[in-house]
Order: C-alpha cells, then sequence, then structure tokens
C-alpha cells in the first residue's frame, strides 16, 4: 500500500540517478520509473503498489484530474480502482480546549461562555479592541499563495470596513509576509500579524477566534479546519480536497436539520472569499442561539485517528483478504504485466 499526501511535492531525480542506483535498464520506460526524463519514485510507488490511499475522498477524485494530477493523472485515473482517500485524524489529547494547558481559559461544549474569555484574552494581547462586537478571524499556516494568503489580502481593504478582526500567525513567502505587515499598519485595530510560528499561540488563536479563515487552493486534507471545529470556532473554508470533506456549509437544508459546521465557497477567488466572510458576519451578528447551534455542531464532530484508523484497517483487511492486488488485471500493479513480473520477484 502506498500512500500520497501532497501530488505537487513530487521528488522528482535525474537520470544520472536512476543510472547511480543500478536499477534494471527495463524500470527506465513509459511503463516504469521514468517520467518526462526524470526519474519519479512517486511514479513508480503509484505504479507498484496493489493499493494506493490519499489523505482524503475528495482528493483522491481531484488527483485523478490535470488540476491536480501534475502530470500522474492518467496513471491515477488507471489506478483508479486501486485508489481510495481517507480523511486523516487529528490529536485529540493535544487539541482539546477542556484540557488545553496553553489557553486563558479551559472549555467545553457546556461551558461556552468561557470562550468569549479567550477571545477578550487574545484581543488584549494584540491590542485590538475586546469584547464581542467584532467577528474574529484567525488564520494560521504557511504564507504561501497555495493557502490562498494572496487571496485574503485582496480582501481585507473590502473586509475590514465591516465589523471583523483578524490574528495571523505563520512564515512563508517573503513578499506575502510583508504585505500583510504592511496591511496590519494600515488597519492597528482590526489586523494583527505574527510572522514565525509559535505553538501556545496557535492553540490561543483557535480558543479565541470566532472563525478560522482558510481559503487554500487546495488542500489534501488540512488540520487546522479540525482543529477549529473542536475548539468551536467556525470554518470558513474553499470546498476542495479534505476541507469539503470536513467542512458542512451552511444553507437553508443544513442550517434547519443541524448538520451545517461552517462556511464554504466554491471558487478560489477574493470575491468568493469576502462573500463567504461576510456571510459568517451576518450569520453571527443573528440570534446568537443558531450561531452557539453551529458551533456546538463542529464540536461534536469526530476527527480522531480512532475514526480514521478503523478505515484504514478495514481496507488493509480487504486489500489482503482479497489476495493482494486481485482486483486488477496486471497483478495488482500500475505496471505493464512484464513490469510487474518483475516486482513481484523483488519482493520475493
Amino acid at each position: 500500500m502506498f500512500t500520497i499526501h501532497n501530488l505537487s511535492y513530487q521528488g522528482l531525480f535525474s537520470a544520472e540517478t536512476f543510472a547511480a542506483l543500478k536499477l534494471p535498464d527495463a524500470l527506465w520506460s513509459i511503463d516504469g520509473l521514468e517520467f518526462h526524463n526524470m526519474l519519479s519514485f512517486l511514479k513508480g510507488g503509484i505504479a507498484a503498489a496493489d493499493w494506493v490511499t490519499t489523505v482524503s475522498p475528495t482528493y483522491a477524485k481531484e488527483i485523478c484530474t490535470p488540476e491536480f494530477g501534475y502530470g500522474l493523472e492518467g496513471l491515477l485515473r488507471y489506478r483508479s480502482a486501486n485508489l481510495t482517500g481517507i480523511l486523516n485524524g487529528m490529536d485529540c489529547d493535544v487539541w482539546d480546549p477542556a484540557h488545553d494547558p496553553s489557553i486563558t481559559h479551559n472549555y467545553n461544549v457546556h461551558t461556552l461562555q468561557h470562550k468569549m474569555t479567550n477571545k477578550i484574552a487574545l484581543q488584549q494581547d494584540y491590542g485590538l479592541p475586546s469584547g464581542s462586537g467584532h467577528l474574529l478571524l484567525g488564520h494560521i499556516g504557511r504564507l504561501v499563495e497555495q493557502k490562498g494568503v494572496d487571496l485574503i489580502l485582496d480582501t481585507l481593504d473590502e473586509l475590514l470596513q465591516h465589523p471583523v478582526q483578524l490574528v495571523v500567525l505563520g512564515s512563508g513567502d517573503h513578499h506575502l509576509e510583508q504585505e500583510l505587515l504592511a496591511a496590519a499598519a494600515r488597519y492597528p485595530e482590526q489586523l494583527a500579524v505574527h510572522i514565525g510560528y509559535d505553538e501556545k499561540l496557535a492553540h490561543r488563536i483557535e480558543a479565541g477566534c470566532d472563525c478560522f479563515l482558510m481559503p487554500s487552493r487546495y488542500e489534501p486534507c488540512g488540520l487546522n479546519q479540525m482543529y477549529s471545529l473542536r475548539y468551536g470556532t467556525v470554518p470558513i473554508v474553499h470546498r476542495t480536497g479534505g476541507l469539503a470533506d470536513s467542512v458542512v456549509d451552511l444553507n437553508e437544508k443544513t442550517m434547519s436539520d443541524y448538520t451545517a459546521t461552517g462556511f464554504t465557497f466554491d471558487e478560489d477567488t477574493a470575491d468568493a472569499v469576502l462573500g463567504a466572510c461576510l456571510r459568517a458576519l451576518s450569520y453571527y451578528q443573528g440570534a446568537k442561539i443558531n450561531w452557539w447551534k453551529l458551533v456546538i455542531t463542529g464540536m461534536k464532530a469526530d476527527f480522531s485517528w480512532a475514526a480514521s484508523a478503523k478505515q484504514y484497517l478495514e481496507l488493509y483487511r480487504r486489500v489482503c483478504g482479497a489476495g493482494s492486488g486481485a482486483s486488477s488485471t496486471n497483478g495488482g500493479s500500475g505496471f505493464s504485466p512484464e513490469m510487474a513480473k518483475f516486482w513481484r520477484a523483488r519482493s520475493v
């Protein structure tokens, strides 16, 4: 079994590396490890494995398309009968608002009044006007375009015309870091930016914010939206990859049947990000009982590793019980019959 995390980070090597490894010449082919005259271990793993998994069901579908496949979508479509997406789990001991030593006041679904204590503490830490009057957004992550940080920047001038505050924690692209710092200087009472990473601050942001903004252009799985749900911090996310699988958009149906857990948007544009944030603001400013129902539904969701591990165990049993690669006509791999025979011989 071979698991893909993020297909965009492939690890390609030169033909000289292939020669240095003294692998059989037959493997240097379109049916083997060669990928645009480069050595691709990722391609080899996908092709040779009896089964391929990745870190969310939606991402498993996305990587079979040219937009997300990075040149391997054809092979992944070919292996699609042996491709499964299982959502990652989170560490529920480390990320637990009821026992988190990093936050100002612990709380759970029955003591949500203490979440406001954490919000005020976070606001005061950064010199933001404190209280419930502003919708407080948080963003934690690598400051790169994949994470949609440029989209956040493009919304700020309009978004911060409303009673909204934003706390950002992260590091990455120097240009994006400088743009965020410049914006924070323009909006000192609404925007706070911390460049770098601080584990304790990450916990305080999750506990203190009303919403977590995660406009990633693509996200194989993502964990911050899960942390946010557990901390009663409503996610605002781009509907892609694991974000699509873990956040249920608030609409008329999900509001009435109490399944909604956040706000999602479909396009990776600044207008879509702004629209989702203003939807969240409008709902936050409405009946508080409805807001707290949304919060509690998210806090009760199960994103533990126990749930994910159960799915892996079922898959292991299914694959082994069926006989290795039994559902494939070429010995369970994506290689030609000749290549599959070679790999079988190597594994004995």
